[in-house]
């Protein structure tokens, strides 16, 4: 359970709900999305690939159901997120959200989203980088470069990092700005080896209690198991730029 001064954050790459029996199944992802019991959820790959990228999820049974609603996106067409960025959110006012592009040998890009929870301003960007260093190293830039400027708030990168090496030039590159939380196996879900799926936050709040949530149905609902944490904010600054 969370306490007024925590929220439960988690990231999953629910693979476009198809799962380790090559079956596409979004009540099973759905009800994977229960199991992690998230306040703040950064989901990855939520659209198809190609063509009109058209959302997969049931955002209207699973607000009904598990209180989270979908950060609302502009000229997505029948996707519900961004690159298949979608980003779930309980109890939260939403004041600004900014879709990036992030440059790279294929297209990606991130959520950037400024909301209100719990009485706490906080800044959320959930993301999914490249396969190739290169492009996971310009991307990581873009990132910070995106934070400058910007009003002096906690914020949380969640993701699909695409990179096991926590000595990465792209993880150096975020180490300005974020703080790793602990690095936990989360890929593949049914022998997991490879920490892809990061939580990081920056000097103002601390994760605690980071974990990999694997449940038989996670390990059977995707190729990634989801990750998880309770975040603490507190008033310490941030990594300057």
């Amino acid at each position: 359970m969370t306490t007024p001064q925590q929220l439960s954050v988690a990231s999953y790459n629910i693979h476009k709900g198809v799962g380790a029996d090559r079956r596409r199944d979004l009540v099973r992802t759905a009800a994977v999305i229960g199991e992690i019991g998230a306040d703040i959820l950064a989901l990855q790959e939520a659209d198809t690939r190609f063509g009109t990228r058209t959302g997969l999820l049931d955002l209207d049974q699973i607000r009904r159901d598990l209180g989270l609603v979908a950060v609302p996106l502009s000229g997505i067409g029948p996707a519900h997120g961004w690159h298949g960025n979608l980003l779930l959110v309980r109890d939260a006012h939403i004041e600004k959200v900014r879709q990036l592009d992030l440059p790279g040998f294929e297209p990606r890009g991130a959520l950037m989203t400024d909301l209100s929870i719990r009485g706490h301003d906080l800044r959320v960007l959930n993301v999914h980088l490249g396969l190739l260093p290169g492009s996971r190293l310009a991307q990581s830039r873009a990132l910070l470069d995106s934070l400058s400027g910007l009003d002096n708030r906690p914020t949380l990168l969640l993701g699909d990092m695409n990179e096991w090496r926590s000595g990465s030039a792209a993880f150096e590159t975020l180490s300005r700005y974020f703080t790793q939380s602990a690095v936990l196996r989360s890929y593949p879900a049914r022998y997991p080896l490879l920490p892809l799926d990061r939580l990081m936050t920056c000097a103002q709040g601390v994760l605690l209690d980071v974990a990999v949530h694997d449940t038989p149905l996670a390990r059977r609902a995707s190729d990634h198991l989801p990750v998880k944490a309770k975040l603490r904010l507190g008033t310490t600054a941030m990594h300057s730029l």
